[in-house]
């Protein structure tokens, strides 16, 4: 049987009333998630393709169409038939080189639709249903009548089958550094979300259009994740909101003359992701995303190390030390002479930290010549990677750190002229290599040369994947800052530690801030697509401790931030705060010397966007795990099972925990830590003040753990 397609664009709300005629449908391999390809009348005897997705029966997403525009060569993707479909099932486990478990299971059913056009031109659908949920994308194959293209727009729908709530950021080409709006979908309006991100005006092209990771929960308790896996030569993907019927349709991030894509056959989209689940816990837990991504390009990773940091940063946040080499503080309305804080002396005290509490690397932002004039000026050549102020001696740096056994983290700030990063990328590597220097912090602040691009459209991404090949190359890591948002690009290349994306934890030292909720929303939004430098461990919550003036502060307690190296994951963790306030408070500073930053296990334990995150993790190649616990800005127990931990083990449970009478607001840096004896059969009351949270260590007690420690009981 061959069945026309004809491929145009429609608005959703024709669907409803279409009759559909399902080509195939795919399930997941526990049958839960049903994904059903259609084709939809349109007149004249002709179709469109469509799809839809169940979950145990319930609409997911409704009658929804794909469809592209191609610009050059002036065709139409009209009147498609089906030549083939192709069923296939995998099930296998494979090991990341580091990650949140030692081994991931890739359990899918896939369906491959092959179609072609009147012209002969051909064009595949792949679908792959997990249990966790479906992702698809299209294919260009090798072919003599589509060579190379210039694509317009892609209009994928996603048809949303209720006002349901949803916790989103506005679309922008530029930054994913904001605040979340809750709201429902038809209270979507990035004109009111008051959301805008604080450095730069923000001007969006469609106030009802959102940033993937896009989380969502129904009126019947679904909790719904629209994202994209494997973005690579292709503009990310925003979603524009039809509120008279509360459809999404894709928008791709256009080019400096608002092309989207330039292509060549053979190639294929990036995946379309929808995580689907009755549990807010499996949405945390999917793999989906990694899955999706093609494996290490990197033959031996031995190289690469997950590892913690601490770094000559936070001071110029907190404006007691500068990044340039004058003294002028950055951002502030008048220049206020501080210190250089890349100056040898000050690196050493890091070196020197780091060294005594095992601290495997130290970054040092400021370290080189441009910072006096590099902000907002859309300048070509402001920094060349290799000149470093007359007070940062690397040769004596380097030298120190060696001897310490500390590794040294180079910063590449590019004020986003990337055409300027390009032309040095071999320069600067060889120069870090010749100092040591094993990772690299690049960051993209500004408006992006070549003029007109935007940070997340097709020719940015293609740079992001250029620095982790160049990278690659000389064996060296990379944390990107304001980068294209990931979709698990790690996987292929596993010397992408982490990555910025989304509002960090330096918003708290000279804005609004991060809401008490902001750690509980990024789990289900933005690390949807993989880990984030969300920058965690700040113990001096108030930013009135460095200036009586300010009013700005962290908007958690002290344990709420211990929490967040286990919720917020990262193989590349860093100790934000000063080395100072660290040595004021060793007793709390203890957690993070002991928490991993590569995992054997993880548990979500319990989990509501926007509300509150239990996760336990066991580290790697080791017995002991550990809890974290955070809340936003209410109050809340929890009675938690630690039925996790090893059978045949007890275990001394070190807790650090909120004191009875902390909060966020008024008593923030209070806290308590007690120690109990406990095992699998144990369960824990959790009290997390308002905006607080719990850090748990759990290792093997030995006899005189036993001995000197009381069984826990819940009281």
């Amino acid at each position: 049987m061959q069945i026309r397609i004809y491929v145009i664009m429609f608005s959703c709300f024709l669907f409803s009333n279409a009759r559909a005629n399902t080509i195939e449908t795919v399930s997941s391999p526990d049958h839960n998630i049903s994904f059903r390809v259609l084709s939809l009348p349109s007149g004249q005897n002709q179709f469109r393709l469509a799809y839809e997705i169940d979950y145990k029966q319930l609409p997911v997403i409704k009658t929804s169409g794909l469809s592209f525009i191609l610009k050059s060569p002036d065709v139409n993707l009209v009147n498609f038939t089906v030549t083939d479909k192709i069923k296939s099932s995998v099930n296998e486990d494979w090991q990341p080189v580091w990650g949140e478990m030692k081994t991931i299971h890739n359990e899918y059913n896939q369906l491959l639709l092959k179609l072609k056009t009147d012209k002969d031109i051909l064009i595949h659908l792949i679908v792959r249903v997990y249990n966790d949920g479906a992702g698809f994308r299209f294919e260009f194959p090798q072919q003599p009548n589509l060579t190379h293209f210039i694509l317009e727009d892609e209009k994928t729908q996603f048809a949303m089958a209720g006002n349901h709530q949803v916790f989103w950021i506005p679309g922008d080409y530029d930054s994913n550094e904001f605040a979340y709006s809750h709201t429902l979908l038809s209270e979507i309006d990035a004109s009111k979300s008051g959301a805008a991100n604080e450095i730069f005006a923000k001007t969006f092209f469609d106030k009802n259009a959102v940033q993937t990771p896009l989380m969502m929960k129904t009126n019947n308790n679904l909790y719904i994740n629209i994202h994209e896996a494997a973005l690579r030569n292709y503009p990310a993907m925003n979603l524009v909101l039809d509120k008279s019927n509360l459809c999404f349709t894709s928008h791709l991030v256009p080019d400096a003359v608002g092309n989207k894509a330039y292509l060549m056959a053979p190639t294929v989209t990036p995946w379309r992701t929808i995580v689907v689940s009755d549990k807010a816990t499996d949405i945390l837990a999917s793999k989906m995303i990694l899955n999706l991504n093609d494996p290490s390009v990197i033959q031996d990773p031995s190289w690469i190390k997950p590892q913690k940091m601490i770094g000559v940063w936070w001071e110029m946040h907190v404006g007691i030390a500068s990044w340039d080499y004058s003294g002028g503080q950055v951002g502030s309305q008048q220049k206020i002479k501080v210190p250089h804080g890349a100056n040898t002396a000050n690196v050493k005290k890091y070196i020197d930290f780091a060294s005594k509490n095992g601290i495997d690397a130290v970054l040092v932002e400021g370290w080189n010549t441009g910072w006096e004039d590099w902000f907002g000026q859309w300048k070509e050549n402001v920094f060349d990677f290799v000149t470093p102020y007359p007070d940062f001696n690397i040769d004596e740096i380097s030298a120190y750190a060696k001897m310490k056994g500390v590794k040294m983290i180079m910063h590449h700030e590019t004020s986003a002229s990337v055409t300027n990063y390009e032309r040095q990328m071999d320069t600067a590597y060889r120069f870090m290599k010749k100092y040591g220097y094993d990772a690299v912090k690049t960051g993209y602040v500004g408006k992006i040369i070549p003029r007109g691009e935007h940070h997340d459209g097709q020719w940015m991404v293609n740079h992001f994947e250029r620095v982790l090949k160049k990278t690659a190359s000389y064996k060296i890591m990379v944390d990107a800052h304001e980068p294209v948002r990931p979709t698990g690009l790690h996987r292929t290349y596993p010397n992408f530690l982490a990555c910025e994306a989304a509002r960090g934890n330096e918003f708290n030292a000279w804005s609004i801030g991060n809401m008490p909720d902001h750690e509980t929303i990024l789990p289900f939004t933005r690390l949807m697509g993989g880990p984030m430098d969300y920058t965690p461990g700040i113990f001096k919550i108030k930013m009135s401790y460095y200036n009586p003036e300010k009013k700005e502060q962290v908007h958690t307690t002290l344990t709420k931030q211990l929490a967040l190296y286990v919720t917020m994951y990262s193989p590349l963790q860093m100790a934000a705060d000063l080395p100072e306030n660290y040595e004021a408070k060793p007793d709390a500073f203890q957690f993070i010397k002991d928490v991993a930053v590569d995992w054997d296990d993880t548990k979500i334990l319990q989990a509501e966007p926007g509300d509150y995150i239990i996760i336990a993790r066991k580290a790697k190649n080791s017995n002991n795990w550990f809890l974290g616990a955070i809340t936003d800005e209410q109050a809340r127990t929890f009675n938690t099972s630690l039925s996790f931990l090893d059978a045949d083990k007890k275990y001394i449970a070190t807790i650090y925990r909120d004191a009875d009478d902390a909060s966020w607001n008024n008593n923030p840096e209070a806290y308590k830590i007690e120690k109990y004896i406990v095992d699998h059969k144990t369960n824990l009351k959790l009290k997390l003040a308002p905006g607080g949270g719990t850090a748990i260590g759990f290792m093997p007690a030995n006899t005189v753990d036993l001995k000197q420690f009381k069984k826990y009981k819940m009281k």
